[in-house]
């Protein structure tokens, strides 16, 4: 639902004046979606993010999802200079960021536009806009700004102006420090949320700062919770229910970060990238505190031979990096691959190739993070499709790793890493933790690389264990660490590598098939696109329409079962967030076709006809989107010639896996 009065744009529009709600005006909706945008500097997504806190703690679902220029210092009003947060907030759960927005807050009519040009915007979309640029002294920025707000008005858009910085400077001095709570005041006001609990969110984030800070913030925040109640004539209120066990409201990269001090793991070294940072900042606020070390080191190279080295001498660590930094972690985890060392390493993925867009979201790595490095390389990739998955999948990596002697990957995304949702606060077990490092004496005869005929698995040596001595090494080696080039000595410790996965695949049982066992068209998707297809799918189950989705958190190994599920189902549909051609081109046909990761992975291992629907536009794939590509595929099945039924999936094929469940 959404507030979308119209009004004709005089030739000369004057400031709006609205008239004092009188309580009567209040609009009940089970979900709305809100943004507030800036400059970068002026504190939008700080406001977003305490919006979506006060939310989450009256009882609402919310998915807020960060809007981040791609350079660090962009210039004052400009298109690409816009920063801030999307907040979804609902009566029910959230999964993700939605389709359209509602209702924006902007403190400048430039950095608006770009939010409408990428038609983020709904028909209709309430506008409150910052009033400050029409009386400005340059003469071409008021009429940048007079002209932007006739075309918006004449668009459909119901554009407001606030006077934010007027109202600011009779609290402050400075109102580009302080509008940003101005404007959480209104938002509260209008999303009739608990004061109280938003003057306890302003708290609890400038508590380090002076308390003339504090109180200066507080008043503006209840200066702008006045002006909307005096001054709008408009007022939302979205059914909240508290929940009944505690939570906790993050973002993926603390999510990962709040899992490397659950697993046990005690060293984090990286370098410093977009959007995969705010991991290791969070650490270095707390990681000391519990025996840990945050490593910085003088690049993404050196930051991976760090992790390797200190992994090989007993502990188990993690590096956190972006795309860029993982192709060039690539040699030095070929050498932890060769040694058979355990390794944590996440890759919080962004737009590429190359720089790319660093502040933006895209699926792309899957097949480098699969398939990268010089020879045969098996590593597992486990990819969390929930802010709630970030915690849980650090638990499940350290234990894989230090089962199986491995790299395991965690491949996150720009989505996840910057997005809020509350889950339950986790119940500490002591199962998660690592077990002390065994420092007995290793049994005489014993080999460093002792692998097993059936899993591939050997003993891990720890350097200082009496007996344990040897030379690790990156050259291909025998069972005793010697280097050894002879054919069936390589081809053994590839065959010993290679097992290790098969071992972990069959612990694995099949993906929670999300609808019907079987039907005419399965979903398939993998990471942060995993609320985004549920919402879809359920939004046409309930239509009567015979789809169905499965999620792959397991990218390597694949879970079993998978195949029987695929044989249910008379078409099966990929949804990525990365790049596939589309078949409406001219030149492409099948024999050129470039298909998505992930379908492209599944036919490969399957061979099954799978197809598959991509957008990489730098930003989350909404539902309304995917669910026009499902209506127009279940369409094309339809009109399609009777065929026999489908195979039905095995009932012992369904179900979560013991890995990839959330308490791994």
């Amino acid at each position: 639902m959404r507030e979308s009065t119209l009004r004709d744009s005089p030739r000369e529009p004057a400031p709006t004046t609205l008239a004092p709600t009188d309580g009567r005006n209040v609009v009940t909706l089970t979900e709305h979606i809100l943004e507030i945008i800036s400059d970068s500097g002026e504190g939008a997504q700080k406001c977003g993010q305490s919006f979506g806190s006060i939310a989450a703690q009256m009882g609402n679902g919310i998915w807020t999802t960060e809007i981040i220029p791609a350079e660090i210092r962009p210039p004052a009003r400009s298109v690409a200079g816009a920063s801030g947060n999307r907040i979804r907030i609902g009566a029910g759960p959230v999964t993700n960021g939605g389709d359209e927005t509602d209702l924006v807050v902007a403190f400048n009519e430039q950095v608006l536009l770009g939010r409408v040009r990428a038609k983020e915007l709904k028909p209709g979309c309430t506008i409150l806009l910052e009033n400050m640029w029409r009386t400005d002294g340059d003469p071409t920025v008021v009429a940048s700004y007079v002209e932007t707000h006739d075309r918006l008005v004449a668009a459909g858009f119901r554009v407001i102006e606030i006077p934010m910085e007027q109202e600011c400077r009779k609290l402050v001095s400075d109102p580009r420090r302080g509008k940003n709570m101005f404007a959480l005041g209104m938002l509260c006001r209008l999303y009739s949320l608990d004061l109280k609990l938003a003057v306890d969110q302003v708290v609890l984030a400038f508590g380090k700062k002076d308390r003339k800070v504090v109180d200066a913030n507080i008043s503006l925040l209840e200066a702008g919770h006045r002006w909307a109640a005096a001054h709008l004539d408009f007022c939302y209120r979205i059914p909240a229910v508290r929940a009944t066990e505690p939570q906790i409201v993050v973002n993926g990269n603390t999510a990962i970060a709040l899992g490397v001090l659950a697993s046990g793991m005690e060293i984090c070294a990286m370098y410093p990238i977009t959007p995969a940072t705010s991991v290791s900042h969070y650490l270095s606020d707390v990681f000391e505190k519990v025996g840990g070390v945050v490593h910085q080191a003088e690049d993404e190279i050196a930051a991976c031979a760090f992790a390797i080295g200190a992994s090989y001498a007993g502990k188990c660590t993690v590096t956190v990096t972006s795309g860029p930094g993982y192709s060039l972690k690539q040699e030095a985890l070929g050498l932890a691959v060769m040694g058979e060392i355990p390794l944590v390493v996440v890759n919080v993925q962004r737009g590429g190739p190359s720089t790319g867009q660093p502040t933006k979201v895209e699926q792309g790595d899957l097949l480098t993070t699969l398939f990268g490095s010089h020879g045969d390389a098996p590593k597992v990739v486990i990819a969390p499709a929930t802010i709630e998955d970030c915690f849980y999948s650090m638990i499940t990596a350290r234990r894989i790793a230090e089962t199986f002697n491995m790299v395991v990957v965690v491949l996150s995304d720009a989505s996840l890493a910057t997005s809020q949702q509350p889950f339950p606060r986790p119940k500490f077990s002591e199962a998660w933790m690592a077990p002390p490092v065994d420092q007995s004496p290793v049994p005489k005869g014993a080999q460093p690389y002792d692998w097993d005929e059936n899993t591939g698995l050997a003993r891990r040596f720890i350097p200082g264990q009496p007996g344990g001595m040897h030379t690790l090494t990156g050259l291909a080696h025998d069972r005793d660490s010697h280097v050894a080039y002879d054919a069936n000595t390589n081809e053994q410790a590839l065959r010993a590598r290679s097992l290790k996965l098969a071992a972990l695949q069959r612990t694995l049982a099949a993906p929670t098939v999300f609808g019907d066992a079987a039907g005419d068209l399965l979903v398939i998707g993998w990471g942060s696109t995993k609320g985004a297809i549920e919402e879809a799918v359920a939004s046409l189950r309930a239509q009567g329409r015979r789809v169905s989705s499965m999620h792959l958190r397991f990218l390597q190994p694949l879970p079993s079962g998978i195949k029987e599920i695929l044989r249910g189902f008379q078409q099966v549909l990929t949804v990525e967030n990365n790049w596939s051609d589309r078949p409406e081109d001219p030149i492409i046909d099948e024999t050129n076709r470039r298909y998505a990761a992930l379908a492209m992975l599944l036919r490969a291992r399957y061979l099954v006809d799978i197809d598959c629907f991509t957008e990489d536009r730098g930003q989350p794939i909404k539902p309304s989107t995917i669910r026009r590509v499902l209506e127009a595929k279940l369409n094309s099945i339809d009109r399609r010639p009777a065929t026999p039924d489908p195979v039905p999936a095995s009932p012992t094929r369904t179900g979560r896996a013991t890995q990839e469940g959330r308490k791994s």
